[in-house]
């Protein structure tokens, strides 16, 4: 096995760092990654904001459901949809191409994924872990007035970097879906009965119905039937209407 697919089937979520910080060095290589992740029509749909202010990062911190290790990592990066940088040169040239649609949306959401999945993959080569902070999609409103994100950009994804604590190193990764789960031929193949419980038995590591049965049970508790999921979605649709609204002038 090569080196890039240790890096990959090796990576796993850091939430516990050293207090060694990340260099000048790595930290341009890690945004480098970034840029150079693929990108819808080379536009690079998205802008990174670091956060380097230690109150900001206490801020957010709480923001996104009271996470600590947050605050504690060296390295904060932001990935906005953004396709302010294209309308303002539209704009510049006395072009309108009128108001943004959820299409564009997702099409910049598809980019900024990939620019932040390139840094994880890219920090992780350099021993440092990483995080994904999907709450970053709550309180929309105050992000967006936080980084002073104009009509045409959004919060989208966020990423923690730090070099891992003694424990993460040794810490189980959590056991994904074998590709044969996740893979259809041509169309949608839906699993169901016997082989919908083999799948999620060998995810959850249960050893019988009944503990699968808990275990999903504990895991809707947790993922669906919660306050946070409410949030998300209110702020999602905020994020959805800040972004498609007209600019006004």
């Amino acid at each position: 096995m090569n080196e890039t697919l240790e890096t990959l089937f090796a990576r796993k979520s850091v939430r516990a760092y050293t207090e060694e910080p990340i260099t000048a060095e790595e930290r341009e290589i890690i945004l480098k990654a970034a840029a150079e992740a693929p990108t819808a029509g080379n536009m690079s749909l998205y802008s990174i904001i670091e956060v380097q202010d230690p109150a900001l990062k206490e801020l957010l911190a709480e923001r996104c459901d009271h996470q600590p290790f947050i605050a504690k990592a060296p390295l904060v990066l932001l990935f906005v949809v953004d396709w302010q940088k294209w309308m303002d040169l539209f704009h510049h040239f006395g072009m309108e191409p009128g108001a943004l649609t959820e299409a564009d949306f997702l099409l910049a959401a598809q980019d900024a994924m990939a620019a932040a999945q390139n840094a994880v993959l890219a920090a992780e080569s350099l021993g440092i872990g990483s995080c994904y902070i999907g709450d970053i999609l709550e309180h929309a409103e105050e992000n967006i007035e936080t980084f002073g994100l104009p009509p045409m950009a959004a919060p989208f994804a966020m990423l923690v970097f730090g070099r891992p604590a003694p424990a993460q190193k040794t810490r189980k990764k959590a056991l994904h879906f074998a590709p044969e789960e996740l893979l259809s031929v041509d169309c949608y193949r839906r699993r169901e009965g016997e082989e919908l419980l083999k799948m999620f038995t060998r995810h959850s590591g249960a050893e019988s119905p009944e503990e699968l049965e808990t275990w999903a049970t504990a895991f809707a508790k947790r993922k669906f039937f919660c306050g946070f999921r409410d949030e998300m979605t209110r702020s999602c649709r905020a994020i959805l209407r800040h972004f498609t609204a007209q600019e006004k002038k």
